[in-house]
């Protein structure tokens, strides 16, 4: 909406909790609460993954003329099973009816477009009788990647205030005249994010010689893993900050002062956060798989230094090859620079927005226009 302040907007959100509630019931809600606000007359429609969409076109039929996009940020096909979650397929049926519902379907990654894809194939694989053919290859047909962009302030990195705070933050930590390397983390203090895994990296890091400092960013949630009070703990020594920062302009000094950006996640459909610190100038050190691979330099993703292949090996066997790899990465990495990304700003991708919204607002149809 910011990007395209001269179309006339109307958006409409609900609070974002209660999961399996919002998910199930946004149509209900937005039916009946907004239905004056839905049946005025637009040009297109875009909607999240998360809008139940069919029955959102049933219950106001005059969206059903709509040219609509679909917006898929993340898909309900790829999430690590964290062993607390109540299994249901009702997420992930839902996410197929609303990209049927679609006249195009956007995706932030390859990554989430072919798992959602894949898992839409083997989903329908396992129902009883009844589907229709074709259902997959019309799903794709209808899809492209469209990452999201990050804002164009992200790659603006001289500013005074910035430089100051650098400097404060590695005055802080120096000892004998030698600048310890800053590694920064970012994201929800929750299970998908790997803090096992975070923990594991941080802990073979004290077995070397490296000196460094840490940055944990990111929000933290009443039942947080305990990893992450591990770490603040058993960690404190290397700590320059953990936890949620208190403004959007602190939270990016903290990014500039890095010299790393660490991801351990188990799910990441485009990696958003970690994208915003490579634009400031943090170097990547990431595990190769999920969107990763599609935007970062090969030099930069890490594996495990030995290949697990049975579904059956230990975790924990898996988790400290990771480990060891990504030990040995960020002892290399201050000899690579932060690869440019100015092709996903705004700026770059305005163009290709712009495209897609009037290609599908001029897509004709019975009723269709407004």
């Amino acid at each position: 909406m910011a990007a395209f302040p001269d179309y006339q907007w109307t958006l409409l959100s609900l609070p974002g909790r209660y999961f399996s509630w919002r998910v199930r019931g946004n149509s209900l809600s937005w039916a009946w609460q907004e239905r004056r606000t839905l049946e005025q007359d637009y040009d297109l429609l875009i909607a999240t993954s998360m809008v139940d969409l069919s029955a959102l076109r049933g219950f106001v039929p005059k969206l059903a003329a709509l040219p609509t996009i679909v917006y898929f940020h993340e898909n309900q096909f790829a999430y690590p099973l964290s062993g607390q979650a109540f299994a249901s397929v009702e997420p992930q049926i839902l996410n197929v009816y609303t990209a049927l519902c679609a006249d195009r379907i956007l995706f932030n990654s390859a990554y989430n477009l072919h798992s959602f894809v894949d898992g839409a194939r083997q989903l329908l694989a396992r129902l009883p009788d009844q589907v229709p053919a074709g259902i997959i290859e019309h799903i794709a047909s209808r899809s492209q990647v469209l990452p999201v962009p990050l804002d164009n302030d992200w790659f603006d990195n001289d500013d005074a205030d910035t430089q100051q705070r650098q400097g404060a933050a590695l005055t802080s930590v120096e000892a004998d005249g030698c600048k310890p390397l800053t590694i920064a983390w970012c994201g929800r203090h929750e299970y998908d994010k790997g803090p096992e895994r975070l923990f594991a990296i941080l802990s073979e890091l004290e077995s070397s010689s490296l000196d460094y400092r840490l940055v944990i960013l990111g929000q933290q949630f009443k039942n947080s893993p305990p990893e992450f009070a591990r770490i603040k703990q058993q960690f404190a020594h290397r700590l320059l900050h953990f936890g949620y920062a208190q403004s959007r302009a602190d939270y990016r000094r903290w990014l500039r002062a890095a010299d790393i950006v660490l991801s351990t996640a188990l799910h990441e459909f485009q990696g958003l956060a970690v994208m915003e610190a490579v634009a400031s100038g943090c170097v990547p050190v990431l595990p190769d798989r999920l969107a990763y691979p599609e935007w970062a330099p090969a030099w930069s993703l890490y594996s495990p230094d030995s290949i697990i292949s049975n579904a059956q090996s230990d975790a924990a066997a898996e988790i400290a090859a990771e480990a060891r790899a990504a030990a040995t990465l960020i002892s290399s990495a201050s000899t690579h620079t932060a690869p440019d990304l100015s092709a996903y700003s705004w700026q770059a991708m305005q163009s290709r927005y712009a495209q897609s919204l009037l290609q599908t607002a001029a897509m004709q149809g019975a009723g269709r226009g407004g």
